[in-house]
């Protein structure tokens, strides 16, 4: 399960099927050192989306 603390580049390494959802929010620079090392939280407020919406559509696609 994927929580809005965790690094970005830690769920796309454990999941990388889930990349178009962050690029759907505008998250287009997911190999830059920012995504290494920043949360989705933080990736969330930056790109003003909603961090809860993500993670349950990250989870979901990750369950199936």
């Amino acid at each position: 399960m994927v929580t809005k603390d965790m690094i970005i580049a830690d769920v796309l390494d454990n999941y990388p099927q889930t990349a178009h959802l962050f690029l759907e929010i505008g998250m287009h620079c997911l190999g830059c050192p920012s995504a290494r090392g920043e949360s989705v939280e933080a990736a969330c407020a930056v790109h003003g989306a909603d961090v809860d919406e993500l993670i349950a559509k990250i989870n979901a696609e990750i369950a199936e």
